[in-house]
């Protein structure tokens, strides 16, 4: 298995991430959402190192196969984490994907390490800019939302998998758009997980403030959101992304759900390639349309 080597622990010991690396091509790397881990990306790495794309996953600190550690769960951490992996892995011509907490790492690694080695980044689902409610921030989610992912983890961590897995989807009464199967991969996934890492992770990514982060971005950017995403509101996240880069290509899947990466596959994996595919500075015929697409 690959392994990069990210740091030491407070004992000294290494702590290392897991990454897939397929393809060939200038490089897309792909940052999983929380509280899941790279295999969220199974059916992009099925798919994009098809297309002459060099596809590179990795499990973030704490998740999946990799090391997990008791601290280093913070966004500079994060970031630094990142920057390892571009390094070590000597990569350029980046394109880097963050799908929600993801999208976190890919804007703080662009504002802390000045985009090093990108070439485009994209915010998939992503919890950029800030999601916290403050006076500030009006659109932000309540403070007592996260309290209660936080008090619900700690009481019990398997069941609230299980019923956020649900959410995650957009599965009701109403509507199943995946199966039961899928549903218990992503709970023994996220179930890896160490309980620290996944309590301060999303403690991270509530209380984290990206807007900073997203002046440093000066390459060609892509967001796209589900109108329908519950776990990651729209108008909190992919409307005010938008706003802070109005440069971006913005496209809106209409009534996708936060985990769209699977519900939208196809859909999304055209748009991924068309955005790592494009020249920067030509014109490319699968974003002749208008900022915002429903």
């Amino acid at each position: 298995m690959n392994f990069i080597k990210v740091g030491t622990d407070t004992a000294g010991h290494d702590i290392e991430l897991f990454y897939q690396d397929l393809g060939q091509g200038d490089p897309v790397v792909l940052i999983h959402g929380w509280p899941l881990n790279s295999a969220m990306w199974d059916y992009q790495l099925a798919e994009l190192p098809k297309h002459n794309l060099r596809v590179i996953a990795y499990d973030r600190r704490g998740f999946g196969k990799s090391s997990k550690p008791w601290d280093g769960y913070d966004y500079d951490t994060l970031a630094d984490d990142l920057k390892a992996v571009l390094d070590t892995l000597d990569l350029e011509n980046v394109t880097l994907v963050g799908m929600s907490m993801g999208g976190g790492e890919v804007a703080r690694y662009m504002g802390r390490h000045g985009g090093a080695r990108v070439a485009k980044v994209a915010f998939i689902s992503s919890v950029t800019p800030y999601m916290l409610k403050t006076d500030d921030n009006p659109d932000g989610v309540d403070q007592s939302v996260f309290d209660d992912i936080m008090e619900n983890l700690k009481k019990d961590r398997a069941g609230f998998l299980q019923d956020f897995g649900k959410q995650f989807y957009g599965v009701n009464m109403l509507n199943h758009p995946v199966s039961q199967g899928h549903l218990d991969g992503d709970f023994m996934r996220a179930y890896k997980a160490s309980h620290k890492a996944t309590l301060d992770c999303a403690e991270a990514f509530a209380m984290t403030d990206f807007r900073q982060d997203l002046t440093k971005i000066n390459v060609p950017t892509l967001i796209i959101h589900g109108s329908g995403d519950k776990t990651v509101p729209i108008e909190a996240s992919g409307e005010r992304t938008a706003e802070a880069l109005p440069d971006a290509e913005y496209i809106v899947y209409d009534g996708a759900p936060h985990g769209l990466f699977y519900t939208e596959k196809d859909r999304l994996n055209e748009d991924l390639i068309a955005f790592a595919q494009h020249s920067v500075g030509s014109t490319n015929p699968a974003f002749e349309r208008a900022s915002t697409i429903y």
